[in-house]
């Protein structure tokens, strides 16, 4: 039977239960991931009440509940299994904060190629995935879940992520569907909290927050998920103007919209429905088919009904979205497909030595004076503290899939397996430490999360032993950050400092270290920058770790003893202090730029108005220098490209990866531009001493912009073409360009 008929036969055959099942998503119970925990489905599934699943992960589980589905039920319709794979499933890759840093479009699709062929054979059809916000304030603890702060770059993630996880056919068995979320400018919210108000102009709307959307619908993404939050007051549950009339109408996207966590009964509490029924006839006639945990569609869709407040036209359609993605991903053929078996040690294998290399590439050295790294042939005693150190867990970072078959690989193993024949003692010194938070007035309590199980201080004699070894070694390898759990959902930041007391204990062991002139390596895990100027300034070098995944502590050894170089850039700025937040490369120059010789400029009174690091920082075990910057034309068309080259040397003792980054800046615009804007970048290995050409393509649609109608425009002037291995001006060499009207 084809598509079409099969879907539009079970229509017909369906009661109006049996249709709102199709439109209900519950959690199985295996994991929580907000505030609701379900009961036991398997009644409502043989009912036909509930139509797909959430939270159910392991072929026998799935198989069972999948067999009540398909040979229970009325209708036989399977279920779709759904889980949060996002950035691995029992193999974890680094978190995609991380990964978008090894600016890879291959390697962002290879992981995600993997982690789907591990979820399928868990059973799992759908994953919650690619995170596609940008995120330019790193108080909010879901930017570690994207791609970071840049439009361009995240749109190059998110095309590379969908086609991983859907692997070119959905009908596969080993394909997930891919979701897009959170539609959109989640990553603005108020003050970094999570689920605050966003409220941005229509122009950051459509140049910042939308591009990496319309990416993954070129993709052909399966599906979207709206975000949790409201868009200047209106809840993106329910915003029309967003998803029925722009994704649905003007985009022509035909795949499932997928709410977020109770996310419809929530717009009670925004304040725009009254009650569950007309929540539900809100997010309906939005264009939303599944409501994920609230039961609002389940429950509140007959009321809105008898109300005339829907209509049953509108639920068959959202009914028909639902069958024909199953129908896509071969559910109806062989509802069985995913999780018949378990994958082969050899596949496994293969997937921790991608993750392997994945951490390597994802390392980020933001400091390396007198090239203390990589360590040399001299090393004997090496001290390792920190209470990172010897964290299995941590490693994982938030969302941490189904979990790895073993614990991660900490630091401290990683390092003993690396460098057998040196004396490694290791120390925690003092424990990760809970993040600071302010006490509201309504709220009771000391001045602090309650602290976790696992971080109770060590006794003083660790950190006495810990100060202890940084005096007897050759080199201090310093391990501090957060915890994942600080990072991720529901976990903003109002502080960017080192939690608990690791500032102390760091300045400590620097102290300890510098009296005896023995070098000190800071591995920094986080899942989002970290306001440290006072570590960078005073650790030899600095390593930002994030957190790297299941290979973590193999990965960060290859690195520090030069097995592989380090390669990766930030994909987000780093901020000297919060007061700085939100910073960000792409910002506009205003009438008064910062002039440190003029008060009356765009400047702090108390700091620097340069961030610690700017997007794109990185650097290798080489040492580069750019040399003939040119453009093969002077001038360009809409219709057109150019190419932009740029010699390289590798002046230094290693061979070594450069990333090159292209920017633009318009010299005059009807509307003011962002003084610089990412339109491409590429990479170069080097031997040392050797030199090489990277060359850039540029299309001159890329240098159109939305005019002050917000309708784009390709608008003749100068252009300036500005490139180099970071958003740092100072560092980027200029180059001239001309665009000129077709025909001129």
């Amino acid at each position: 039977m084809g598509r079409v008929s099969r879907v539009e036969g079970l229509l017909a055959r369906m009661t109006l239960v049996e249709k709102l099942g199709q439109l209900t998503m519950s959690s199985a119970g295996f994991t929580v991931t907000g505030p609701v925990i379900a009961g036991d489905s398997t009644e409502a599934i043989r009912r036909g009440e509930v139509g797909n699943l959430l939270n159910l992960v392991g072929g026998e589980p799935v198989r069972a509940l999948q067999r009540v589905a398909v040979e229970e039920s009325r209708l036989g319709i399977p279920l779709l299994l759904a889980f949060d794979v996002v950035h691995g499933h029992r193999t974890l890759f680094p978190v995609p904060l991380a990964e978008a840093g090894a600016l890879d479009a291959e390697l962002w699709a290879r992981t995600a190629r993997a982690a789907a062929v591990e979820a399928a054979a868990d059973g799992i059809a759908m994953t919650f995935a690619p995170m596609l916000d940008v995120a330019r304030d790193p108080r909010w603890g879901r930017g570690v879940e994207g791609p970071g702060e840049d439009p361009m770059l995240a749109s190059r993630f998110a095309a590379a992520k969908v086609e991983g996880f859907q692997g070119g056919d959905l009908t596969r068995d080993d394909a997930l569907a891919a979701v897009a979320k959170h539609y959109c400018a989640y990553g603005a919210v108020t003050a970094g909290r999570d689920y605050a108000s966003v409220d941005v102009s229509e122009r950051t709307l459509r140049e910042v927050y939308l591009p990496p959307f319309d990416a993954a619908l070129g993709a052909g993404v399966a599906a979207v998920m709206p975000a949790f939050t409201d868009l200047a007051g209106v809840p993106l549950t329910a915003h029309r103007g967003l998803l029925r009339d722009r994704l649905r109408r003007r985009l022509g996207f035909e795949g499932v919209i997928v709410t977020d966590y109770h996310a419809i009964a929530e717009l009670i509490v925004h304040g725009v429905a009254a009650d569950l029924a007309e929540a539900a006839a809100l997010a309906l006639e939005a264009g939303v088919d599944i409501d994920m945990m609230s039961g609002a569609f389940r429950h509140g869709l007959p009321l809105a009904l008898e109300r005339g407040r829907v209509d049953l036209q509108t639920i068959d359609a959202a009914v028909r979205r639902v069958l024909t993605l199953k129908e896509r991903l071969g559910l109806f053929a062989d509802p069985y497909r995913r999780g018949k078996a378990a994958l082969p040690a050899a596949v496994r294998a293969r997937h921790r030595a991608l993750a392997r290399e994945a951490a390597c590439r994802s390392l980020v050295l933001l400091k390396n004076d007198r090239e203390v790294l990589p360590f040399g042939p001299t090393l004997r005693r090496l001290a390792v503290v920190g209470p990172l150190a010897d964290a299995p867990l941590e490693m994982a970072g938030p969302w941490p899939g189904a979990g790895a078959d073993d614990a991660p690989v900490s630091v401290i193993a990683g390092l003993r397996a690396a460098l057998p024949a040196v004396q490694i003692h290791c120390a925690a010194g003092v424990p990760i430490g809970t993040p600071a938070q302010a006490v509201a007035a309504e709220c009771a309590g000391p001045p602090d999360y309650p602290a976790a199980a696992d971080s109770a201080p060590p006794p003083e004699s660790d950190l006495a032993a810990a100060l202890g070894l940084c005096e007897s070694a050759d080199a201090v390898v310093l391990c501090v950050g957060e915890a994942a759990r600080m990072s991720g959902e529901a976990a903003s930041r109002g502080a960017l400092d080192l939690p608990g007391s690791q500032r102390e204990f760091a300045e400590a062991v620097c102290r300890r270290a510098a009296a005896r002139g023995v070098p000190v390596i800071v591995v920094l895990f986080s899942g989002r920058p970290l306001a440290v100027p006072w570590l960078v300034q005073a650790a030899d070098a600095v390593l930002a770790a994030w957190f790297p995944g299941s290979e973590a502590g193999a990965a960060i050894a290859d690195v520090l003893c030069g097995r592989v170089g380090p390669s990766a850039r930030t994909a987000i700025t780093w901020p000297r202090a919060v007061g700085q937040v939100p910073l960000f490369f792409g910002e506009r120059p205003s009438g008064r730029p910062a002039n440190r010789d003029d008060p009356y400029t765009s400047k702090y009174l108390d700091f620097p108005v340069a961030p610690l690091f700017p997007f794109g920082h990185g650097l290798t075990y080489g040492r580069f220098r750019y040399t003939g910057l040119r453009a093969n034309r002077e001038r360009i068309e809409e219709h057109e490209s150019l190419e932009v080259s740029v010699d390289l040397v590798n002046e230094g003792a290693h061979a070594a990866e450069e990333t090159v980054f292209l920017f633009t800046h318009p010299r005059t615009s009807s509307v003011s531009r962002p003084i610089l804007e990412l339109k491409a970048f590429a990479k170069v290995a080097l031997a040392a001493g050797a030199s090489g050409t990277v060359t850039l393509r540029l299309a001159g649609a890329d240098l159109r912009t939305l005019g002050a109608d917000l309708e784009p425009q390709f608008e003749p002037g100068a252009v300036d073409l500005l490139v180099g291995p970071c958003a740092d001006r100072e560092q980027l060499h200029v180059l001239g360009l001309i665009k000129e009207r077709a025909g001129r």
